[in-house]
């Protein structure tokens, strides 16, 4: 397809675009109605079944207790009656496979009963417990092709749900999924036993200052997510969108974002109608959406929920990503989650609202009035400040990609150096505590806008800092290294993991100077701190973390570690520290941990391995081919002029024709780094794809981004940045 029908087909789409026709009917039915009415939740649950059983499964998912399999029947058979009751013939087990995607296989609750006609069934077993193949999913070497068995388990504290599609509905059950042996071949199985973790070790802190409730502690969890839409035209004559999920040529636009007239602007029509569309779907799941908004870059957009706890938050995150992609189609668009699908262009992240909370308390990361009085919250904040010092390369690891790795540090998103920022008024209480000083109260004020018909604003005590991989934002911590097109699990675990070490040390530490005299807590607590930051205190910083200063006094002054690129940051995964700190913890075993090593080192070199197999035929097949057109007809052009004494310039002939023998000797230099990949152990192949092979392929971009410019319009195949990302 040529760049001009790409580009007319899509002026059509936009000039006479009408919002798809809805099967439901918003003027019948209240927002209030509407969300979660596809959920098998609490509400509907106390309506179906037994008030004995529903007290049972409660305790479950409220206090973390044992599933009595005893009630599996009766849950199985409410659950669908209440599908069919919505139309639903099929369920399937929901679970979250090591790619990083959604993975489901359908089963029909009708079965003949041999006079003709059908019976519904779904007993208990079916429920709690399904056989999906072990071996056809990433595992890096946990199973084999001759041992195949694996398990899906139900998971309780995640409601199971209806999807809707044209033809009918559906039954999702959310999962784990097991190998045989036990081994976590999921997302999920590792995150539910952080979350066990961190309460068994928050708990402790909360007895240490005098709560006895034994109020389950949870971590929570609020992922902003990032997007850019195009028209489907434009996707369908790009291969590399459709193959790699991100542009591999592309000349930077005339304009692009400097004037930053696109972030908070008004949302385009068609871009509003689905996303109108895209919440109606989501609500309806009861996935609490709440925000919507124009992010930096020209095409692209961010949706945002409220906070809930963490399992049930990674399940909606994977349910939001699913419906954004399908209802794009629905409305000639598609919706790209790749982090850094154009160069030049400011990438898409997700941006991790981490919080820990318990009844009676709220967030345990909240200072409350008086932050420099409240040792329970210091405490907490002294635990990140320990875990993420210590484990910085993990928290690096856990955001690696091959397509992250192009957003990381890019002036958009933090660095790949992790960092604390919390805030001028936090900092100067934990510097206080270090130097043997009491914290004194440092009022936030208030702001004058100089306006009197508006109203004066609170000042917070800190500013915000954009380029902190981990900043606190008043009641809790933003981790903004996570990638677009990521689960939101990994992080989480390792979050969960690493402070539930570090209460662990804080609250054996008071434990053991206290004696359970609460005389002693004050200074306890004081020496704790001070001890914390005296060890840990360089990785808090409030500056600009973009700046090569920062850069340098990070690595060089205070000796953080710096893991640019995934091929080094993956390892981190199986650091001996790492290790030991998750299998204390029964988290991960060595097994669990060493198989994702080599699983996302392989999905690293296999993303690296299709995007330069795509350079070289996109290079070969559209780029030259269109760019030796021009060049015949420039030299065609000069030999006629010439032959009519016409003085005519071959400047851009020359041009042409030097850039073309340069991008056909970057195609044969690229072939020849590929031949030459024949590494079989995968951290090797990793830093040889990302040293040689990378740079190659940015060889060859170079020069065809540049004959971008040169060649005639008609005869570049390729749509353009400035048409993807401003026709809409």
């Amino acid at each position: 397809m040529s760049s001009n029908k790409s580009r007319q087909n899509a002026i059509t789409a936009v000039t006479n675009y009408t919002p798809p026709s809805t099967t439901l009917n918003f003027a019948d039915i209240k927002p209030t109605d509407l969300f979660g009415c596809n959920v098998f939740n609490d509400k509907v649950m106390k309506e179906r079944l037994p008030k004995g059983i529903y007290k049972s499964l409660k305790k479950t998912i409220e206090h973390g207790e044992a599933i009595d399999p005893s009630i599996a029947d009766t849950v199985a058979y409410a659950m669908k009656e209440w599908a069919m009751s919505k139309g639903a013939t099929h369920y399937t087990h929901v679970f979250y496979p090591l790619t990083g995607s959604t993975a489901e296989k359908h089963d029909g609750f009708l079965s003949p009963d041999g006079k003709g006609s059908a019976i519904a069934e779904f007993e208990g077993k079916l429920l709690i417990q399904g056989e999906p193949d072990a071996s056809s999913f990433p595992n890096g070497g946990l199973r084999t092709t001759f041992e195949a068995r694996g398990y899906t388990a139900w998971d309780v504290t995640s409601p199971a749900y209806i999807l809707e599609n044209p033809n009918g509905t559906f039954l999702c059950i959310p999962t784990a999924f097991v190998s045989w042996k036990g081994e976590a071949l999921d997302k999920k199985t590792p995150l539910l036993r952080a979350n066990q973790v961190i309460n068994t070790q928050a708990q402790r802190i909360l007895k240490i200052f005098g709560d006895k409730s034994g109020n389950r502690v949870t971590s929570n969890a609020g992922a902003e997510q990032e997007y850019f839409l195009i028209d489907r035209n434009f996707y369908f004559a790009r291969p590399d969108l459709q193959l790699a999920g991100r542009t591999l040529f592309g000349a930077k636009p005339a304009k692009g974002q400097e004037l930053d007239d696109h972030y908070f602007g008004a949302i385009p029509r068609r871009v509003l109608s689905f996303m109108m569309d895209a919440e109606h779907e989501l609500y309806k799941l009861g996935v609490p959406v709440k925000t919507r908004h124009n992010e930096v870059a020209p095409g692209q957009f961010e949706i945002a929920p409220v906070y809930e706890h963490a399992n049930l938050a990674t399940d909606h995150n994977q349910m939001l990503m699913t419906i954004l992609k399908s209802i794009a189609k629905k409305h000639g668009m598609v919706c790209l989650l790749h982090e850094k699908p154009f160069a030049g262009i400011n990438g898409s992240g997700k941006h991790l609202n981490y919080s820990l909370s318990c009844e009676g308390h709220g967030s345990l990361f909240d200072p409350g009035e008086n932050p420099h009085k409240n040792a329970q919250f210091l405490i907490f904040c002294a635990a990140a400040i320990r875990a993420v010092h210590r484990h910085s390369k993990l928290l690096r690891a856990v955001v690696a990609s091959a397509s992250n790795d192009h957003r990381l540090g890019a002036n958009e998103a933090p660095p790949a150096i992790m960092s604390i920022f919390l805030g001028k008024h936090l900092t100067e209480i934990f510097q206080k505590i270090q130097e043997g000083n009491s914290p004194t109260p440092t009022s936030s004020g208030f702001l004058k806008v100089g306006v009197d018909t508006l109203p004066t604003l609170p000042r917070d005590a800190g500013d915000r800092n954009r380029t902190s991989p981990f900043a606190f934002t008043g009641n809790r911590f933003e981790f903004r290294a996570v990638g677009s097109n990521a689960s939101i699990a990994g992080p989480q675990v390792a979050l969960n993991s690493m402070f539930a070490e570090s209460l662990d040390f804080i609250a054996t530490e008071l434990e053991n100077a206290t004696k359970g005299d609460q005389s002693k807590l004050n200074a306890a607590v004081q020496k704790v701190i001070k001890d914390i930051m005296d060890n840990h205190s360089s990785i808090i910083f409030d500056g600009d973390g973009y700046s090569a200063e920062w850069h340098k006094e990070a690595t060089e002054v205070r000796g953080l570690p710096n893991l640019p690129t995934s091929a080094e940051a993956i390892p981190a995964i199986t650091a001996p520290e790492v290790i030991e700190m998750f299998t204390k913890y029964n988290v991960f075993t060595k097994e669990e941990l060493e198989s994702r090593e080599e699983i996302y080192l392989d999905q690293y070199n296999q993303a690296i391995m299709t995007e330069a197999a795509l350079v070289v035929k996109i290079a070969k097949t559209q780029i030259f081919p269109g760019a030796v057109r021009y060049q015949n007809e420039l030299a065609s052009t000069c030999a006629n002029m010439k032959t009519i004494g016409v003085p005519f310039t071959t400047d851009v002939l020359e041009d042409v024709t030097e850039n073309l023998r340069k991008m056909q000797a970057a195609v044969v230099n690229l072939q020849k780094i590929m031949e030459n990949n024949t590494e079989s152990e995968v951290g090797k192949q990793a830093h040889y794809l990302c040293y040689k092979a990378l740079p190659a392929m940015l060889e060859v971009r170079q020069y065809a981004d540049y004959l971008e410019d040169v060649v005639a319009d008609d005869l570049w195949s390729l749509p353009s940045y400035s048409e993807m990302l401003f026709i809409k």
